[in-house]
């Protein structure tokens, strides 16, 4: 399980977004490849300062916020960094089918920032750091009228000057300890 709270700049704005936990399985295979489980993902929505305008007036009036949440985009592949993600934008006037990446996700290619640090032996975790800057930030979708306002106030797309970076913790178990402290056939 990994847990992160990643920098965003999406376009015009950049957010510190809510953690973001990540299950997930991997391990190498009798052929001697590597195979990847998709467990799941969980994250909050995250306020956008300004809310839909941009402005104080954004912050001030609950009818006008904004929020940015992440939602797995369909892929993952932690050997390499690739991550796909869409970006739910909510708010009191938005559409709840509005997305950054609504119809193709946002694809990452994460690359480490130095060097992964044990912090705990047992249970075992570590400690990363990860990012992109490389990545193109889809317009807004699924927004109805709303679509263009937010491709203007977000400033999206944006093909330059997106960043995403984090700090994770990652702790995992091996197969051959996940019955351990637990009745014989329940993970």
């Amino acid at each position: 399980m990994q847990t992160a709270a990643p920098r965003l700049t999406l376009g015009r704005v950049t957010v510190t977004l809510a953690p973001i936990t990540m299950t997930h399985a991997e391990g190498p295979l009798a052929d001697g490849g590597k195979a990847q489980v998709w467990g799941g993902m969980h994250a909050a929505a995250t306020s956008v300062p300004g809310g839909l305008t941009g402005t104080a007036m954004g912050d001030r009036s609950p009818l006008l916020g904004l929020a940015i949440q992440p939602e797995y985009g369909g892929r993952s592949d932690f050997y390499s960094g690739q991550l796909s993600l869409r970006f739910r934008l909510r708010g009191p006037l938005v559409p709840k089918s509005c997305a950054v990446g609504a119809d193709t996700p946002v694809d990452f290619r994460l690359q480490r920032s130095g060097p992964s640090t044990w912090v705990s032996q047992d249970p075992p975790v570590i400690e990363f750091s990860a990012y992109d800057d490389t990545f193109a930030a889809r317009g807004a979708g699924r927004c109805g009228p709303l679509t263009a306002l937010l491709g203007r106030r977000l400033g999206l797309p944006a093909t330059e000057g997106n960043l995403l970076s984090f700090d994770a913790s990652y702790t995992f178990r091996t197969y051959d300890r996940l019955s351990q402290g637990r009745p014989a056939g329940r993970v």
